[in-house]
């Protein structure tokens, strides 16, 4: 693969290129090699986690639904939640109670967004805090 850039022009010259094809092929096994003879690396995080040893509730919580329909109405528990005040009141004494309750809220596919996310809000203004979102395929 050389060629001759040489100031003389006669055949017999002699080619003064050094052949790199074996040494790379040294080069590159050693290098395989060496990767080979690496300890493995392990990539552990060692985390000190609290032990509990709290048994569950022998009563299991009671379970509050709250439903954002199609046009935006609410509904608590299969009762029309008529104003937002009404709304606050119940997420209120459902924060205040004890065991808390445990909230379910089943938006309609078709709600708004804007109606789901205000219910949530208020839920979190007031402090509730075992609230949890149903998906679509819950309720059909």
């Amino acid at each position: 693969m050389g060629m001759n850039v040489g100031s003389g022009s006669g055949e017999g010259d002699m080619m003064v290129e050094m052949n790199t094809t074996p040494l790379i092929d040294l080069m590159l096994v050693l290098i395989v090699m060496l990767i080979m003879s690496l300890p493995p690396q392990t990539h552990a995080v060692k985390l000190d986690m609290p032990v509990t040893n709290n048994p569950p509730p022998d009563v299991p919580p009671p379970v509050i639904d709250i439903v954002v329909d199609f046009d935006g109405s609410i509904y608590w528990n299969s009762e029309v939640v008529s104003s937002g005040d009404q709304l606050k009141s119940y997420l209120l004494q459902a924060a205040k109670a004890e065991p808390r309750p445990e909230i379910h809220l089943k938006p309609n596919k078709l709600a708004k967004y804007d109606s789901v996310a205000k219910v949530l809000a208020t839920a979190q203004r007031l402090g509730v805090k075992n609230i949890g979102i149903l998906g679509n395929e819950a309720l059909e």
